[in-house]
């Protein structure tokens, strides 16, 4: 069943151009839906730079031992990405399909199994049949295109209600230089590396250890600053693949000024699909941007931003458009790091509800109840000991995250 678009989706989608060197196709290979695509093969062009970061959850799919395994050798072919089905907790069977997976596709496409990279996304703990793969990824390479790029985005969906797109152009030595990305995820999120998939691709001559160095980087503002629910999948990955094509030197050093002009278009367009993952929340209604300064170190900051960010009580609270800055004090004092109780200033937007451990004396309950009706909120904590801060980007917890969650294999 169809669920509902959040109501927090782009009014917009983006429209990511054409990228020089890769080609894909969709198919429905009946894994699990019915009536919609659920397979995605992406081909490309010899030389193809890969980088990539995967789950550190100690119960990673096979498909992520396989990716873990074939980044080392920095190139890439295809990528076969499945919706329906995770291939996480699938034993012997697991190691399999992604064998078998890789194999159709190196068939398909003409290159090493080592060239393929897979990505599964759904249902945890039931085998993947990958023989419905046979005669579908061969069929695919005949109908390989360069765009439009929302039919990869909606093949890779679950519970997602909208598709994830994002784009950048930029100019380097007069050269265009093109990006574009998808990504899905929707539940089970609070990544420790990336979302559930996502996969960005570039025309950019860049050397792997390069584009894996900025990957990793930039991952920890975008991906790495988000949760839904607190949970982090079996199956987060996030590749990134760079062709070569666009006519510039090759990028093969950090030290080299253009890898992080790269590198800031490539933060604007992982940052923006992890906002729209946040945005498609399971049940979510308010998107939360949870601020918090003065700690006494940056990491110290963000294990709080995240206490918060992850807190049922506080994300509860939120949805039912409750003021409560004693939920705050709550996250706050459970984070494990160091806080001082009477030091602490907490605000939701521009409203200071308390100040130096107590209410503030020009907190108004009205004032703070209206700004909580809106859609866009922030949550600011300065703990008041130091200089450190972080940013972590969350949403409400509705009855709709239980309906979903509870009917999700039914």
């Amino acid at each position: 069943m169809a669920l509902p678009v959040s109501p927090l989706a782009p009014k917009t989608y983006a429209t990511p151009p054409a990228i020089a060197g890769v080609r894909f196709a969709t198919a429905e290979a009946g894994i699990r839906y019915k009536g919609r695509t659920d397979v995605l093969l992406a081909v490309f062009d010899e030389g193809t730079a890969v980088a990539g970061v995967l789950t550190r959850s100690l119960c990673p799919s096979a498909a992520i031992d396989w990716c873990r395994q074939n980044l080392s050798g920095g190139t890439a072919r295809a990528l076969v990405v499945n919706s329906g089905n995770a291939n996480a907790f699938t034993g012997l069977k697991g190691i399999e399909a992604v064998s078998l997976t890789a194999e159709l596709a190196a068939r398909a496409v003409g290159c090493a199994t080592s060239e393929v990279f897979l990505a599964s996304t759904g249902v945890i703990g039931e085998p993947l049949d990958a023989r419905k793969f046979d005669g579908v990824l061969d069929a695919l390479t005949q109908k390989l295109s360069a765009e439009p790029w929302m039919e990869p985005a909606k093949a890779i969906m679950t519970t997602d209600t909208f598709a994830k797109l994002s784009e950048a152009t930029l100019e380097i030595d007069g050269v265009t230089i093109n990006i574009a990305g998808i990504a899905k995820g929707s539940g089970m999120i609070a990544p420790d590396m990336a979302t559930m998939l996502s996969f960005v691709f570039t025309d950019a001559p860049i050397a792997a250890p390069v584009l894996q160095a900025l990957l990793t980087k930039h991952n920890a503002t975008s991906f790495n600053a988000i949760t839904v629910d607190s949970d982090t999948s079996t199956s987060d990955t996030l590749l990134a693949f760079a062709t070569g094509k666009a006519a510039i030197d090759p990028i093969a050093s950090l030290d080299d000024p253009r890898a992080e002009i790269f590198g800031e278009a490539l933060s604007d367009v992982l940052f923006d699909m992890a906002m729209q993952v946040v945005r498609d929340g399971e049940g979510a209604t308010k998107f939360v941007t949870v601020n918090v300064s003065g700690a006494t170190s940056d990491e110290s900051a963000a294990k709080i931003a995240r206490s918060i960010a992850d807190s049922p009580l506080v994300k509860t609270a939120i949805a039912g458009e409750d003021a409560n800055w004693g939920r705050i004090v709550m996250a706050v004092g459970k984070a494990g790091q160091p806080a001082d109780r009477d030091k602490l200033t907490i605000a939701f937007g521009d409203h200071v509800l308390a100040r130096n451990g107590q209410r503030a004396a020009e907190y108004s309950e009205d004032a703070a109840t209206a700004y909580m009706k809106g859609e866009e909120l922030s949550v600011s904590v300065d703990i008041g000991l130091g200089a450190g801060h972080a940013t972590v980007y969350t949403c409400d917890l509705t009855h709709g995250y239980i309906d979903i969650n509870g009917n999700y294999r039914s």
